[in-house]
């Protein structure tokens, strides 16, 4: 199965935070699932470590090495994810997680996030949050 993973997952994970979920943890894991994470995740933790809001163990440079390690694909913003962007309701602004759970529903990925905003965006669907 393919998993669309949250930009706070992807941290969690790589760092062995206590906040990550036990089935996070196991989906991503799973050798038998492909993993994926936004090109607007990385943007977001550039521009948050940028401006000293996050850390990340060693430079933001490293963070591709944490991708890797973890057999974790980059998955680039296309047309289609911003056409279903500009479709999906407010249920809150945040630039990153709009595109991001549009990218879920184009690529028909399931979504890996702790956040539950994205049971509104997700409930018609075929594409389910997990955590």
């Amino acid at each position: 199965m393919r998993y669309l993973i949250d930009t706070h997952v992807f941290l969690w994970f790589v760092s062995n935070a206590k906040e990550l979920s036990e089935l996070a943890e196991s989906l991503i894991e799973d050798e038998q699932n492909k993993i994926f994470i936004s090109i607007a995740s990385l943007w977001e933790i550039s521009i948050k470590t940028a401006l000293g809001k996050l850390t990340v163990v060693g430079k933001y440079e490293s963070v591709i090495d944490d991708l890797t390690k973890n057999s974790i694909e980059i998955l680039p913003i296309n047309f289609a994810h911003t056409v279903e962007q500009n479709k999906l309701f407010f249920h809150h602004r945040d630039p990153f997680d709009r595109i991001i759970v549009s990218q879920a529903i184009v690529e028909n990925m399931n979504f890996i996030s702790a956040d539950s905003i994205f049971e509104s965006y997700l409930k018609d669907k075929s594409v389910k949050r997990f955590w």
